[in-house]
């Protein structure tokens, strides 16, 4: 029996909904304003799954590491799957229920458009934020934020946007350049004039602005990194919340 589907449409609105996904938190979402006025933050980190789901990580990087030491060979294939498919499976609910918080988030605040950042592309590697293994369950459990947020949204009637992720969690929001990572909590970032404020946050202002940014000067790929095009006998700025503010000003 056919169904037919009512279009729902979404009013305009003067504010979007800007997403970071990060390591710190699963998400980190604000409302930003087209003159720059952040009107709503909020964290969104299911700590319970997320630790659930690092026990299991964990228990695969010491069965990993034994079997490797007693055998000197190369792990087999399909070593630790029940481990894996529990954690996917704990990494798909830590997804819907942070897809649920961003739209109901969305919602409160009367938004159209949501934005995240296009990280198609980008590919896990190990470092100072921790193991291969761990970027790649991040990036996997992002990539289905992302998906799923997607689909509920566009059955509300509203609009998913994705922008160039280039340095914006790199430079701070308030326009003071580039920034640096407390060696103490990861998690927060050091402006050059000593403010210290969450990376995240930052990063979720800078998210909203890009968006808001591009839309002004006519960029309809919301491509756009730098404030200018050319750099050439120039020192390229990245947009910023202060740089939509100042925009507005003027």
């Amino acid at each position: 029996m056919p169904v037919q589907i009512k279009k729902v449409d979404t009013e305009d609105s003067d504010f979007v909904c800007s997403v970071d996904m990060g390591i710190n938190n699963a998400a980190t979402v604000s409302i930003v304003g087209k003159n720059g006025t952040v009107k709503a933050r909020k964290f969104i980190n299911p700590a319970r799954d997320i630790d659930r789901r690092n026990q299991r990580r964990m228990m695969i990087r010491k069965k990993s590491s034994q079997t490797a030491n007693l055998t000197k060979r190369k792990l087999p294939t399909g070593f630790c799957k029940g481990l894996y498919r529990k954690s996917a499976n704990i990494n798909l609910e830590i997804s819907r229920k942070v897809m649920r918080d961003i739209v109901e988030f969305a919602k409160t605040h009367n938004v159209k458009v949501i934005v995240f950042e296009n990280l198609s592309g980008w590919k896990a590697k190990a470092g100072r934020k921790g193991s291969l293994q761990k970027q790649k369950f991040h990036l996997w459990c992002h990539c289905k934020i992302v998906e799923l947020t997607q689909q509920r949204w566009n059955e509300l009637g509203g609009k998913i946007i994705f922008i160039n992720p280039k340095y914006t969690s790199a430079y701070a929001f308030d326009g003071s350049g580039k920034v640096r990572r407390s060696k103490i909590n990861y998690s927060l970032a050091v402006f050059k004039n000593d403010k210290q404020y969450n990376a995240d946050l930052s990063a979720s202002y800078n998210i909203g602005a890009r968006y808001w940014y591009s839309l002004i000067v006519g960029d309809k790929h919301f491509s756009r990194v730098f404030v200018g095009k050319s750099s050439n006998d120039t020192l390229r700025t990245p947009v910023t919340l202060d740089t939509l503010r100042n925009l507005r000003v003027s």
